[in-house]
Protein backbone atom coordinates (compact mmCIF):
# COMPACT_ATOMS: atom_id res chain seq x y z
CA UNK A 1 0.00 0.00 0.00
CA UNK A 2 1.54 3.35 -0.78
CA UNK A 3 -0.25 6.68 -0.48
CA UNK A 4 1.55 9.97 -2.16
CA UNK A 5 0.60 13.41 -1.57
CA UNK A 6 1.72 16.30 -3.64
CA UNK A 7 0.56 19.63 -4.44
CA UNK A 8 1.54 21.59 -1.43
CA UNK A 9 3.24 25.15 -1.56
CA UNK A 10 3.33 28.40 -0.60
CA UNK A 11 0.31 30.32 -1.79
CA UNK A 12 -1.53 33.94 0.15
CA UNK A 13 -4.39 33.77 1.95
CA UNK A 14 -7.55 33.91 0.11
CA UNK A 15 -5.98 31.97 -2.54
CA UNK A 16 -6.38 28.21 -3.75
CA UNK A 17 -4.21 24.84 -4.14
CA UNK A 18 -5.31 21.46 -5.24
CA UNK A 19 -3.75 18.70 -3.05
CA UNK A 20 -3.49 15.26 -4.94
CA UNK A 21 -3.32 11.67 -3.26
CA UNK A 22 -1.85 9.28 -5.26
CA UNK A 23 -2.72 5.61 -3.96
CA UNK A 24 -1.36 2.20 -5.42
CA UNK A 25 -1.13 -1.30 -4.11
CA UNK A 26 -4.93 -1.77 -3.31
CA UNK A 27 -7.91 -0.92 -4.90
CA UNK A 28 -8.99 2.36 -4.41
CA UNK A 29 -12.64 2.19 -5.02
CA UNK A 30 -12.40 -0.49 -1.82
CA UNK A 31 -11.84 2.19 1.09
CA UNK A 32 -12.78 5.50 2.07
CA UNK A 33 -9.40 7.68 2.06
CA UNK A 34 -9.07 11.03 4.19
CA UNK A 35 -6.78 14.02 4.13
CA UNK A 36 -5.43 14.80 7.74
CA UNK A 37 -3.33 17.94 8.68
CA UNK A 38 -0.97 18.73 11.08
CA UNK A 39 -0.03 22.22 12.26
CA UNK A 40 3.61 23.09 13.81
CA UNK A 41 2.98 22.31 17.76
CA UNK A 42 -0.56 20.81 17.20
CA UNK A 43 -1.56 16.96 17.03
CA UNK A 44 -3.17 16.06 13.60
CA UNK A 45 -6.45 16.31 12.76
CA UNK A 46 -8.75 14.91 9.77
CA UNK A 47 -9.67 17.44 7.72
CA UNK A 48 -11.79 15.30 5.18
CA UNK A 49 -12.71 11.99 4.15
CA UNK A 50 -14.59 10.50 1.01
CA UNK A 51 -16.45 7.09 1.86
CA UNK A 52 -16.28 4.69 -1.33
CA UNK A 53 -19.05 2.74 -0.49
CA UNK A 54 -21.71 6.06 -0.35
CA UNK A 55 -19.54 8.66 -2.11
CA UNK A 56 -20.38 10.68 1.35
CA UNK A 57 -17.86 13.27 2.50
CA UNK A 58 -17.03 14.41 5.71
CA UNK A 59 -15.24 17.86 6.50
CA UNK A 60 -14.29 19.52 10.17
CA UNK A 61 -15.86 22.59 10.70
CA UNK A 62 -13.16 25.22 10.32
CA UNK A 63 -12.71 23.84 6.23
CA UNK A 64 -16.47 23.37 5.40
CA UNK A 65 -17.41 25.51 2.48
CA UNK A 66 -14.29 26.03 1.60
CA UNK A 67 -12.44 22.63 0.55
CA UNK A 68 -13.71 19.80 -1.34
CA UNK A 69 -12.54 16.71 -1.63
CA UNK A 70 -13.20 14.07 -4.87
CA UNK A 71 -11.85 10.96 -6.27
CA UNK A 72 -10.99 9.25 -9.33
CA UNK A 73 -11.17 5.60 -8.67
CA UNK A 74 -9.99 4.89 -12.34
CA UNK A 75 -7.23 7.07 -11.79
CA UNK A 76 -6.41 6.09 -8.44
CA UNK A 77 -6.54 9.46 -6.87
CA UNK A 78 -7.90 11.28 -4.32
CA UNK A 79 -8.17 15.52 -4.86
CA UNK A 80 -8.42 18.04 -1.99
CA UNK A 81 -9.27 21.28 -3.74
CA UNK A 82 -8.79 24.05 -1.17
CA UNK A 83 -9.99 26.97 -1.48
CA UNK A 84 -10.06 30.75 0.15
CA UNK A 85 -7.15 29.41 2.11
CA UNK A 86 -6.08 31.02 5.80
CA UNK A 87 -3.31 31.46 7.43
CA UNK A 88 -4.93 28.73 10.32
CA UNK A 89 -4.33 26.29 7.31
CA UNK A 90 -0.88 26.17 7.63
CA UNK A 91 0.19 22.39 7.92
CA UNK A 92 1.79 19.42 6.71
CA UNK A 93 -1.45 17.43 5.03
CA UNK A 94 -1.19 13.62 4.63
CA UNK A 95 -3.59 11.26 2.75
CA UNK A 96 -4.32 8.24 4.71
CA UNK A 97 -6.22 4.83 3.49
CA UNK A 98 -9.17 3.55 6.35
CA UNK A 99 -9.72 -0.33 6.82
CA UNK A 100 -13.10 -0.38 5.22
CA UNK A 101 -15.08 1.68 2.50
CA UNK A 102 -16.36 4.20 5.60
CA UNK A 103 -14.78 6.81 6.75
CA UNK A 104 -15.68 5.56 10.99
CA UNK A 105 -13.29 2.84 9.67
CA UNK A 106 -9.62 2.40 11.16
CA UNK A 107 -7.06 4.64 9.28
CA UNK A 108 -4.52 1.67 8.60
CA UNK A 109 -1.72 3.51 6.40
CA UNK A 110 -0.70 7.17 5.70
CA UNK A 111 1.36 8.91 3.22
CA UNK A 112 4.11 11.44 3.36
CA UNK A 113 2.81 14.61 3.06
CA UNK A 114 2.56 17.71 1.80
CA UNK A 115 3.60 20.58 3.51
CA UNK A 116 1.02 23.95 2.72
CA UNK A 117 1.85 27.56 3.67
CA UNK A 118 -0.43 30.37 3.67
CA UNK A 119 1.62 33.20 4.78
CA UNK A 120 1.77 36.74 3.07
Amino acid sequence: VQLQASGGGLVQPGGSLRLSCAASGFPLDYYAIGWFRQAPGKEREGVSCMSSATGGTFYTDSVKGRFTISRDNAKNMVTLQMNNLKVEDTAIYYCARTDSSWCTGGYEYYGQGTLVTVSS
